[in-house]
């Protein structure tokens, strides 16, 4: 009898492991079964760029179902607790034992945890944050801006850089700089987490202008005042505040008590199998990995879940090792960017910005359909789909989404 692979969350991360398993698995010896509770796909980094009006919401959201191979079936349901003793997901829909599980259930922001912050700061780590804070900047005339962040670890750690970059860009395109007054401010003794890349980037942020203020950790957000007051007694004061917020594990995690005191899972660093679950693997930003909560980590995490997942099914060694591979591109406004390509042992050394990246980074941001999810690179023609469904309420349906 088929066993059940597992996987919960249809981002970048579950879907493509979804992909990679589903390739893998060996005739009649297992079902993959991909839970997702609206079975929408976002593109996530594409916020950055719907915040300066330079993407249509519209262009970041496709579903699940045309992502996936034909052998993955996509239950929608919302997964609310997995029972790793039982080896069973409880969803809205019923439960769903497995063999083998991949948790892929992304982080969330909790502006909550910083008082005042969710009333009084924009950033663009969502939809409706990112359309927001697109309005303000229509009709920001000038003024004081701080922006930074709340808390770590945080999603995509080059985007609030990238934020002030482009921002300083397009405020000297309207003829507004000169008006303005900059601050980018870091819970870190440095503007970005690895210390290659802030010494690359903090004499660019200095060149135009942005004062940076370090070991600046959010405190508390006064709106009537406008103010923004760190732990360390530092209070500045703002027409227009950009603060990431701090992040944490899937609620499902915490309520499931697999995480840590942050719903972090712990995870080998290697393997990806969660330390404390047989069966169990791990991708994307829920881990506690010491690396990027980013596309990109998952998507080289991704080949490691598969292949030792598949070796533990079988009862066979789990031979392949992540070692902390990351690749992604830096945008530093006027239409340049860098690239920062590292692992565990290996810092990154970005190169001079330059419009090559740029243009590398945008090409990617319009093939990203057609290639990472699926697990595919650029010119490789797409396998037809045959007896393609999903599971419904109902039952099983031809998808038509």
């Amino acid at each position: 009898m088929p066993r059940n692979i597992v996987i919960v969350g249809g981002g970048v991360g579950g879907t493509l492991a979804a992909n990679l398993i589903a390739r893998k698995v060996r005739s009649g010896e297992a079902e993959v079964i991909l839970i997702d509770e609206d079975g929408r796909h976002i593109y996530q980094p594409g916020f950055l760029y719907v915040a300066f009006g330079q993407k249509r919401p519209a262009s970041l959201s496709r579903p699940v179902q045309p992502l996936l191979d034909r052998r993955v079936r996509l239950m929608r349901a919302k997964a609310e607790k997995i029972d790793p003793v039982a080896q069973v997901v409880k969803t809205n829909q019923g439960d769903v034992s497995y063999d083998e599980v991949v948790i892929a259930t992304g982080s969330h922001v909790a502006p909550e945890e910083v008082p005042g912050l969710k009333e009084a700061s924009h950033h663009f780590y969502t939809m409706e944050a990112a359309e927001s804070l697109r309005d303000v900047l229509r009709g920001f005339g000038g003024g004081r801006v701080v922006i930074g962040v709340a808390g770590v670890p945080y999603k995509c750690p080059p985007a609030p850089l990238e934020f002030s970059l482009m921002l300083d860009a397009q405020l000297r395109e309207k003829g507004l700089r000169n008006k303005t007054e900059m601050h980018y401010v870091s819970p870190l003794p440095r503007v970005f987490p690895i210390e290659s890349v802030s010494e690359v980037v903090t004499p660019m942020m200095e060149a135009r202008g942005i004062n940076i203020h370090t070991f600046f950790n959010a405190e508390s957000v006064n709106p009537q005042k406008r103010e923004v007051t760190s732990l360390e007694g530092e209070t500045l004061p703002y027409d227009l505040l950009v603060l990431i917020p701090p992040h944490r594990g899937a609620r499902l995690v915490q309520d499931s008590g697999l995480g840590d005191a942050g719903g972090w899972i712990p995870t080998d660093r290697h393997s990806l199998r969660a330390l404390e679950h047989p069966h169990m693997f791990v991708i994307g930003d829920a881990t506690n990995l010491p690396i990027s909560k980013s596309g990109a980590a998952a998507h080289f995490e991704a080949d490691t879940v598969a292949a030792n997942l598949l070796a533990d099914l079988r009862g066979e060694a789990m031979e392949h090792q992540y070692q902390g591979r990351v690749m992604c591109f830096l945008e530093t406004g006027g239409g340049r960017a860098t690239l920062l390509n590292f692992d565990y042992n290996h810092p990154p050394h970005p190169p001079k910005p330059s419009r090559l990246y740029h243009w590398q980074k945008a090409a990617f941001n319009q093939v990203y359909w057609w290639t990472l999810p699926q697990g595919r690179l650029p010119g490789e023609k797409r396998p037809p789909k045959r007896g393609a469904h999903q599971s419904t309420p109902e039952g099983t349906r031809d998808s038509g989404d």
